[in-house]
């Protein structure tokens, strides 16, 4: 009998490809005898290089090499000549649509993930709004699956052994970690206003953080043009602040770094997922998106979420939508200090 052979296919952005590695990690463990291949974008290669021995990475990138149906058609008989005895879409765009339809017609067993979009929209409802929490990525994962037959439960602790990532992989400049220290993450950047906390606000609760803990070290994690003139002008303010920009070169490096936090602050973003990754507790900031719609990261309390509550929260899923009041006040208006008591009170614990 052929050994099944799974392919699981998720491109997307940075964040969202990470919340699969806890189901695709329980996955591998419970059916060792099986191979499964992540098709994803080239960036994702260091979630899924290590993770386990009937893991592999395959990189299709979408917007060079295989851009368009006719990059997609490539990009298929490249896949069907590795007979999958299977094929999960976790997430169910044209371009992943278009894959699994060829698969269909090819006889392969295909699933793809629910969205449960009518719930989403539900949730943003004006008239209908009720703050019930949506199940999150991880959830819809095992339920495609299960609808293969494969029974997972997520049991996922780190991408790392529990002593985090092996810091002599790194510049001098950031470790060795000493005893006396606190290593804080400070993420305060996102794609969308609406789920960016204003630097000016964010420098006042580093202010609060560094003066409360005189030996903390602050690693700035964010690497857009934007974000890089403010780590600068930060750096030179405090020598308590570090660019992580400035001294890794690879995700797998910011991973490392992660790994030996006392608490990462973040947005509902990127960071926040690369942080659970590695068990890292996160203060999560939320303003125009919000915990119920599933996105809180892999193993975190919600009552580390620090957000305003207003009755035209949440207006958006993702963040994207331009604030309907134009103030952005879900996320502007939270006070410094309450990021500040957060990350004293995980740190004391």
């Amino acid at each position: 009998m052929r050994r099944p052979h799974l392919l699981i296919m998720r491109f997307s952005a940075l964040g969202d490809v990470a919340m699969t590695v806890p189901v695709i990690r329980s996955l591998a463990l419970a059916y060792p005898d099986m191979r499964i291949t992540v098709l994803s974008r080239p960036f994702a290669r260091a979630f899924f290089e290590d993770l386990a021995p009937n893991v592999g990475f395959m990189e299709a990138d979408l917007k060079m090499e295989y851009r368009g149906f006719k990059g997609l058609n490539t990009l298929f008989r490249r896949l069907a000549a590795k007979h999958f005895t299977a094929v999960a879409d976790f997430h169910d765009v044209l371009r992943s649509r278009w894959l699994r339809l060829r698969f269909c017609l090819s006889g392969c067993r295909v699933v793809h993930v629910d969205k449960h979009r009518s719930e989403r929209r539900h949730l943003l409802s004006s008239s209908r709004r009720e703050l019930v929490m949506l199940p999150s990525p991880t959830d819809c994962y095992v339920e495609a699956l299960a609808k293969l037959g494969f029974t997972v439960t997520p049991q996922f602790h780190s991408l790392f052994p529990a002593e985090g990532g092996n810091l002599n992989l790194l510049p001098a400049a950031i470790g060795p970690k000493k005893s006396y220290e606190q290593w804080i993450g400070v993420a305060p950047f996102a794609a969308h206003r609406g789920k960016s906390y204003p630097p000016k606000r964010m420098w006042e609760a580093i202010t609060m953080i560094i003066n409360h803990y005189p030996h903390a070290r602050i690693f700035l994690f964010g690497n857009g043009p934007h974000e890089r003139s403010v780590f600068d002008r930060w750096t030179a303010e405090s020598s308590c602040c570090l660019a992580v920009y400035q001294h890794t070169e690879s995700l797998h490096q910011e991973l490392i770094i992660m790994s030996h936090l006392d608490v990462m602050i973040s947005m509902d973003s990127a960071n926040t997922h690369l942080a659970s990754l590695v068990a890292i507790p996160v203060v999560s900031i939320w303003g125009a998106t919000h915990p119920c719609a599933g996105f809180m990261g892999w193993g975190q309390s919600e009552d580390n979420a620090i957000q305003q509550d207003m009755p035209c929260r949440p207006c958006s899923i993702y963040g994207n939508k331009p604030c309907s009041r134009g103030d952005y006040a879900c996320i502007e208006s939270i006070p410094p200090v309450r990021i500040f008591n957060k990350v004293k009170e995980i740190i004391s614990e």
